[in-house]
C-alpha cells in the first residue's frame, strides 16, 4: 500500500529529550506511541521563505504508518499523510 497525502492535521508529539525524534502522538484522543522511525528529511538547507525549514518523519506506530512534518519556524507538528497498512 501507498502512503495516503491527507489535509496538514495539527498534533501534539513528545520527543526525545536528547535528540528530538518523535516518541509519541497524541491525535485527539488517541495516544499512538512510535515503535520505528522509518525516514527522516530534513529540509533546513532549502524551503520556502515564507513557511521557513521543516523536518518531515515517517514513523510506525502500532496501527499506523504516519508522515510527520516538524515546522521550525512555527514549532509545530502535523500528520500529512497516513498508512494503514503499516
Amino acid at each position: 500500500m501507498a502512503m495516503v497525502r491527507v489535509a496538514p492535521v495539527t498534533v501534539q508529539v513528545r520527543t526525545d529529550w536528547f535528540n528530538g525524534l518523535p516518541r509519541e502522538i497524541t491525535w485527539g484522543e488517541e495516544r499512538l506511541p512510535v515503535t520505528r522511525l522509518v525516514a527522516v528529511r530534513d529540509e533546513r538547507s532549502a524551503y520556502p521563505a515564507i513557511t521557513g525549514p521543516r523536518t518531515l518523519f515517517e514513523v510506525d506506530t502500532p496501527m499506523l504508518r504516519v508522515a510527520l512534518t516538524f515546522v521550525h519556524r512555527s514549532r509545530r507538528w502535523t500528520i500529512d499523510g497516513v498508512d494503514q497498512a503499516a
